[in-house]
């Protein structure tokens, strides 16, 4: 049973808030439960404080109903100026740049992902493909021979490609890379790949006018989100609350 100044939230309401916080454990499921039950009901009493009307004659008012109108009347949140905005831009280029465009080739060996023996062999059966093509052998032939990728159709092609295109793994390795024959394998979830590189397009930098708005956007999300946790901080300071601890939550709301 926890205590919030007045008001008791007892075990049935915390037990039916926890379907809306999904969560590794039933202990984490029903402590993200109580923090909202507690955080709800600290917005609601502060909002009768000021006399704040937020009900809506069609609707039951919720949480976010309560927080909107506590900030909006206590809580003064700059935007973000011209001037923060460029400066943004100027320190973070990479944010807003377009992605490079690759034209790969690659030869995959499988290997499942818990398989550590067949793993071994595929990275040693790569390392000899790329040996191989060190000392001129041919890469569709080698492609159409090893490769368990539809791609050995196509001498291996994957044509051209963008961020977010492949796996994770993969693209880390790959577009970090020269133009040319990567020197190593690059593993992936799928096994290990020989992976050659036959051109390279530098992304360009967007021009800041096509991009300010984005983060003027950003910015002022960014500030809202430290307001609102300083702002419920300041709540629960002043509040007496029994059978919860804030100190172990690792809400975001919070941080």
């Amino acid at each position: 049973m926890i205590h919030v100044n007045q008001t008791v939230i007892d075990e049935p309401a915390i037990l039916a808030e926890m379907q809306y916080h999904p969560a590794d454990s039933q202990q984490q499921a029903m402590a993200k439960a109580a923090e909202s039950l507690v955080i709800g009901e600290l917005l609601r009493q502060r909002a009768s404080e000021l006399g704040l009307h937020v009900a809506d004659e069609n609707k039951q008012a919720s949480d976010d109903d309560f927080l909107a109108a506590l900030i909006e009347r206590e809580v003064a949140i700059p935007e973000a100026d011209e001037q923060a905005c460029a400066t943004y831009y100027q320190q973070n280029p990479e944010r807003f740049t377009t992605s490079p465009l690759l034209e790969v080739r690659h030869i995959l060996l499988a290997a499942a992902p818990d398989d550590e023996l067949d793993r071994v062999n595929a990275k040693m059966m790569a390392e000899q493909i790329i040996k191989q093509l060190h000392e001129g052998d041919d890469f569709s032939r080698l492609a159409q021979q090893h490769s368990a990728c539809p791609s050995s159709a196509t001498a291996g092609s994957l044509g051209q490609i963008s961020r977010g295109q492949t796996v994770a793994e993969f693209e880390r390795q790959v577009f970090t890379a020269n133009a040319g024959l990567l020197p190593n394998p690059v593993e992936t979830r799928y096994g290990f790949h020989v992976v050659a590189v036959d051109r390279k397009i530098e992304g360009k930098q967007l021009p800041y006018d096509a991009v300010k708005d984005k983060i003027a956007a950003y910015l002022n999300e960014k500030v809202e989100r430290k307001a609102v946790a300083q702002y419920i901080h300041t709540l629960i300071q002043a509040a007496e609350i029994k059978g919860f601890d804030f100190a172990v939550s690792d809400s975001p709301l919070l941080q």
